[in-house]
């Protein structure tokens, strides 16, 4: 079976946004992707959109509006995809599937949500549909309450690990200022995230502001092609692997500090693609809160359960570190709008491979790893990419 590549991408800042809606925002990267990808949009077979909604907009069907912007767009198949806060992933990996499958050469993907025009008490209860609600409704704070409870647990069994929680904030918020899309471009150092204060509050015990990701609004998108294709196109990024597991939704019904479907994950990843992490030269790994990026490292086998925080003492996650792991800041940084986030992590994936990503660049990146997970670790995506051309 033919591999399908990534031939072209586009990606708006990320933060609170004067686009009105996921329409507009997803008008500002679908024809730029395509134009980087250097194709037409009549040569699009098919469309796949990545947004949550759940009721940030009243307006549904966001599949239908990517061809209002490009007309030519109108009867090409388009289908929309949610998977929480891998939903961009979901879209892309359908995207992959229809390609890889014979069924179109050409694919356009698009992922957007805007978050930030409802007020905060209603975005967070839009937010906790990504949990599950029978049993995880009545947290308090919301999804950083879900993610509170687990650093609680993991607090519980392992030790006060808060400086750590920090030194990650730090880390990410440090890399964010080279990024140009990011939503907060600002260093704020350590010994502001370490602390409680009127300006890094609790928001969930023991998850402080600085240990959350921000409410955003955003739009990404990107251009998958059968290989074919891809090489009579400028640039093209292959799929050394590609691999989805999920985990059950409750987390009374399994361990919230395991994540056990990451880990399954990352095993399948990288016993598919025939490497260790020590081939990866970075990841973009999915820091909803900092406690979910510190329990990913055990997840993708960087420490044992528990021991997370060798990986933050050692050094081995900074960005000149032995694996740095998002050199683009992260969502902590640089946003989390929900439908977009998976998409902008294998954008910032490929800019690093195409040797494009600026400051945020990591020298002679040749294999990155993408990891974007859909509520509490459930819906777990990981990627090996590589340059094609």
């Amino acid at each position: 079976m033919a591999r399908a590549c990534i031939v072209g991408w586009a990606h708006t800042p990320f933060g609170k946004l004067e686009d009105p809606d996921v329409e507009s925002l997803m008008a500002r990267v679908s024809g730029e992707a395509l134009a980087h990808a250097g194709v037409g949009a009549e040569e699009v077979d098919g469309i796949y959109v990545g947004v949550m909604n759940n009721g940030f907009s009243k307006q549904g069907f966001e599949a239908a509006q990517v061809a209002l912007d490009q007309p030519v767009l109108a009867h090409v198949p388009s289908t929309r995809l949610e998977n929480a806060c891998a939903t961009g992933s979901a879209a892309i990996y359908a995207a992959l599937d229809f390609i890889e499958s014979g069924r179109g050469r050409i694919a356009l993907v698009v992922g957007a949500e805007k978050m930030t025009a409802k007020p905060v008490v209603e975005t967070s209860d839009i937010l906790l549909s990504a949990s599950y609600r029978k049993e995880e409704a009545d947290i308090n704070g919301g999804f950083a309450g879900v993610f509170g409870r687990i650093a609680q647990t993991y607090f519980q069994r392992y030790g006060d690990r808060s400086e750590e929680l920090a030194r990650i904030s730090a880390k990410n918020h440090r890399n964010g200022v080279a990024n140009p899309y990011a939503q907060m471009r600002r260093d704020f150092g350590f010994e502001f995230c370490n602390a409680v204060s009127d300006k890094n509050p609790y928001v969930a015990a023991p998850l402080r502001r600085t240990d959350c990701s921000l409410i955003s609004d955003g739009a990404a998108a990107l251009v998958v092609a059968d290989e074919e294709t891809a090489e009579r196109l400028q640039q093209a990024i292959a799929f050394r692997t590609r691999q989805h597991v999920n985990d059950i939704l409750p987390l009374s019904r399994r361990d919230p500090t395991a994540f056990a479907g990451a880990r399954m994950a990352w095993d399948k990843a990288r016993a598919h693609a025939g490497v260790t992490l020590d081939d990866l030269d970075l990841v973009e790994t999915h820091d909803c809160f900092t406690i979910a990026e510190l329990i990913e490292y055990e997840a993708m086998g960087l420490a044992s359960p528990g021991d997370g925080y060798r990986v933050v003492r050692e050094g081995i996650a900074e960005k000149d570190g032995r694996l740095p792991i998002n050199p683009s800041g992260g969502l902590k940084s640089k946003g989390h709008p929900i439908g977009a986030t998976g998409v902008s992590l294998h954008i910032m994936a490929c800019l690093q491979l195409m040797n494009q990503a600026g400051d945020m660049q990591i020298p002679d990146a040749n294999l990155a790893g993408v990891f974007n997970m859909g509520g509490a670790a459930v819906a777990n995506y990981v990627s090996i990419l590589e340059r094609r051309k």
